[in-house]
């Protein structure tokens, strides 16, 4: 019998190559031209990203990657590639490769699919490391694998994980993550748990992403063993005019001190490893905002990462389908 060459992905969403005006403008052209993530009418959209956006946007985002720029380079990207190495060396005595993989910018899909192919993979395993599913990343993710594998005579073996949301192993990885920050530096008033906002329409159209960050969110204030008085869902990076899924970060995070919460944590429990969202926006922007609006104590415990837990999570989780 003929044993299968097992390939893993493990797919993220990408970052520009450098903390300039010109690297994030072809980042963002590439990322904001995917009909997954923007869903106007193409002609219409064309007119607004060339003329209104693209711009502008570039300016202001590079400073922001400038704040979290590592000398190791974009967090999102050697994070991830750290990870991946991780979980490579504790898949290795069973047969698999494992790489990781950006949906925008480098290493893409195209390429490490290709390399599989040389390689004489023929049992692939994509995960993108979106615990939630949302059409705008998750399927962006299979819209991609399946463009260069349509171009393929013999096709692999296929098994594509869509979310991880209430899976056992991540679940007690963040509440252990939450807990060890608690251990360390004291538990707050408030665990602000917070994901990516979306508009509100991919919601009515059948998207699950936003049910799956309230599973999670559910699942671990039950690990932890915290009442609903004690942790709250929000959701952050609001784009745009029209209605996003709420609660709003921000506007919590204004209104708390008011209502006589005053310190709290943060935890961003959709993102496998921190990024300029979770460190520029969480964990610098809106604790400005939280502090100016009264705020005592505010702490940001960080992504999952490379920590054991979630290293642990990740394997099991591919096991299942190994």
């Amino acid at each position: 019998m003929t044993v299968k060459k097992t390939g893993v992905l493990l797919a993220n969403l990408g970052s520009p190559t450098a903390p300039t005006t010109s690297a994030v403008r072809r980042f963002l052209k590439e990322f904001l031209w995917d009909p997954r993530v923007v869903n106007l009418p193409r002609p219409l959209w064309w007119v607004i990203l060339h003329f209104f956006v693209l711009p502008f946007r570039p300016r202001k985002s590079a400073k922001a990657y400038r704040k979290v720029w590592d000398e190791k380079g974009s967090p999102l990207i050697f994070l991830t590639l750290q990870l991946t190495e991780r979980v490579a060396e504790k898949l290795h005595a069973k047969g698999v490769t494992t790489q990781h993989v950006m949906r925008y910018g480098e290493p893409s899909i195209a390429k490490q699919l290709k390399a599989f192919k040389t390689a004489g993979i023929d049992n692939l395993i994509v995960l993108p490391l979106y615990p939630q599913y949302s059409s705008t990343t998750t399927a962006s993710i299979y819209d991609d694998v399946i463009k260069e594998l349509n171009q393929w005579r013999h096709l692999p073996s296929i098994h594509f994980i869509s979310d991880y949301h209430q899976h056992s192993h991540y679940i007690a990885a963040v509440a252990e993550s939450i807990e060890q920050s608690w251990r360390e530096h004291g538990k707050n008033e408030l665990l602000l748990m917070s994901f990516h906002g979306l508009p509100e329409q991919l919601t009515k159209w059948g998207d699950p992403y936003f049910h799956q960050c309230h599973k999670t969110a559910a699942l671990i204030a039950e690990k932890l063993g915290i009442d609903e008085k004690q942790w709250m869902l929000v959701f952050q990076s609001r784009f745009g005019k029209a209605q996003w899924l709420k609660p709003y970060c921000v506007d919590t995070l204004k209104d708390l001190p008011g209502q006589g919460i005053k310190k709290i944590d943060v935890v961003c429990p959709g993102f496998a490893v921190d990024c300029l969202e979770t460190l520029e926006e969480i964990a610098m922007e809106n604790k400005a905002v939280f502090m100016a609006s009264g705020g005592v104590e505010y702490r940001y415990i960080a992504a999952l990462n490379d920590s054991e837990i979630h290293v642990d999570a990740i394997v099991n989780l591919l096991e299942q389908k190994l």
